[in-house]
């Protein structure tokens, strides 16, 4: 889902880079106030395993393949506003070192793997973990909240393609959710697995997102 340079038209990547550029203000001030300096070092690595795991890709079928983005993952783990400067830390690093993803649709690729799957994905996870208040239910909501958020960034990737005039919408969002449907199913079983590890070797994590909510709450 990495659109390379030249592939947007100009009014979609600025305005794209515009939305990404205030939210992603809005995500490094939010995480000064609340992550504590002790907690830097597992955004390092979580960033570090992301930005790895977005390296490998998994075959599907039809000579297709998929890889993690992470949204729902990071954001359950540190909460959706750091996730989001998390993974646009990593995507940052992959555009211009790696030229994964390109310079000019950087703003796109950031709103779609950072911002639109962060929010949707954490927004289901967040419900079902209320609805079902048990470590299989916070497992069970990160598996529908990192499938969802795989079909909500490639349907802003099919929009963003559209409004650019390569590809009808119909035809653009028919072959992103097909695909992305089982990708998607990856993307869930691997956030499931690392979650789960997480919490058997640092179930203080847990507790760090419950701290980070109280300490928000006292400032506003």
């Amino acid at each position: 889902m990495h659109i390379p340079d030249g592939l947007l038209d100009p009014k979609t990547w600025a305005s794209s880079a515009a939305i990404s550029t205030a939210a992603v203000g809005y995500a490094a001030r939010h995480t000064a106030r609340v992550m504590e300096e002790r907690h830097v070092p597992t955004m390092g690595v979580l960033a570090a395993f992301i930005f790895a795991a977005q390296m490998v890709n998994f075959p599907i079928i039809g000579g297709t393949s998929g890889h993690l983005v992470g949204a729902v993952l990071a954001a359950a783990i540190l909460g959706p506003w750091t996730a989001i400067l998390l993974l646009t830390t990593v995507l940052t690093v992959q555009a211009f070192l790696f030229g994964d993803g390109g310079i000019t649709a950087l703003g796109a690729n950031v709103l779609n793997l950072a911002i639109v799957a962060t929010w949707s994905g954490y927004g289901i996870y967040a419900a079902v973990s209320r609805l079902w208040p048990s470590a299989r239910g916070r497992l069970a909501g990160a598996f529908a909240g990192a499938w969802c958020s795989t079909l909500a960034a490639s349907a802003t990737v099919a929009v963003m393609l559209a409004v650019s005039g390569l590809v009808p919408l119909g035809l653009a969002l028919g072959a992103m959710l097909t695909w992305h449907a089982l990708i998607g199913l990856g993307e869930g079983a691997i956030t499931v697995a690392v979650l789960a590890y997480v919490a058997q070797v640092r179930p203080d994590l847990a507790g760090f997102r419950m701290v980070r909510a109280a300490r928000l709450e006292e400032a506003n």
